[in-house]
């Protein structure tokens, strides 16, 4: 069973039973259905079905000579609204399933960014053409979430806004020469991330470190896709799982100057987030590449 179902509002599936009249229901009531032809013996199936704004539930599997549905695999999904990277795209299929993830370089994050691909189907149709496949593409991001906190955000002033932005234009510079090996900017990196750790060593003692740290963006647990995140609340909706009537809050987030859109039941939030403040947990990051 799926983990973060929950995320979406579907907290009280949690047998097999549900889960089997849940899957039923997409696959006759979805209003999306794509299927693309691997090979001369295998297709694949894409349906899905929406259950409030932009958010859903997407099947993967193959029908049979008879037009009987096997289901291979299925997720939750959020859409996003915005483009939040447009770098050039590694695809990788995961070993276990008719699944996907995406990675690239961003260099606002200065890590790799990987996410579970939304639009498999697309990538696959592509893919088979004989024509070559551009992935420096827009990849519009979203994520889900089970437990959250919302926390207040950090009192600047206008200089230090305009401090911050300078530096962080700069960091970006930097990180980008760094790739292509230059030395120098290795070197300012280096001294930089010197002087940042005995900044916050020397603050910390007498400081809260989310009065030190405004956002951060840290690879979390076992899963590549899984990230500890800080990030400042752009805008928020509290939405209702037209299945379950369950509330759940739609929120615009920006981290590390990246921006996309997040999904979290409301029994899982604690506090109320709200424009400015900041919000702190666990998400799956997941992606859609604009072909």
């Amino acid at each position: 069973m799926h983990s973060f179902l929950r995320a979406i509002g579907f907290s009280n599936i949690n047998n097999r039973t549900d889960l089997n009249q849940l899957i039923n229901f997409v696959i006759d009531n979805a209003s999306y259905r794509k299927t693309i032809q691997i090979d001369h013996q295998n297709s694949l199936t894409e349906i899905s079905m929406s259950f409030g704004p932009d958010f859903g539930i997407t099947l993967r599997g193959e029908y049979d000579h008879n037009d009987v549905f096997h289901l291979e695999n299925y997720f939750p999904f959020l859409n996003g609204h915005n483009i939040s990277v447009k770098e050039e795209v590694a695809i990788n299929k995961r070993v276990d399933s008719e699944a996907y993830t995406g990675m690239c370089d961003d260099y606002r994050l200065g890590v790799s960014l990987i996410f579970y691909l939304q639009n498999v189907a697309d990538y696959l149709e592509r893919k088979n053409k004989k024509t070559s496949l551009n992935l420096n593409v827009p990849v519009i991001l979203s994520a889900l979430s089970l437990e959250g906190r919302t926390i207040l955000p950090i009192k600047k002033d206008e200089i230090q806004v305009k401090n911050l932005t300078a530096e962080k234009i700069n960091r970006s510079k930097l990180i980008a020469e760094a790739k292509k090996g230059n030395q120098e900017a290795i070197d300012s990196l280096t001294i930089d991330d010197f002087d940042t750790y005995a900044k916050v060593s020397r603050r910390a003692k007498k400081e809260d470190i989310y009065s030190i740290v405004e956002t951060s963006f840290i690879p979390f647990g076992s899963e590549s896709d899984n990230y500890s995140i800080l990030a400042t609340i752009l805008d928020s909706r509290l939405v209702v799982n037209t299945y379950t009537k369950e509330e759940v809050y739609d929120l615009d987030l920006v981290c590390n100057d990246i921006i996309f859109r997040l999904c979290i039941n409301k029994k899982d939030l604690l506090g109320e987030p709200m424009p400015g403040r900041r919000f702190k947990g666990n998400i799956w990051m997941q992606g859609k590449i604009e072909f």
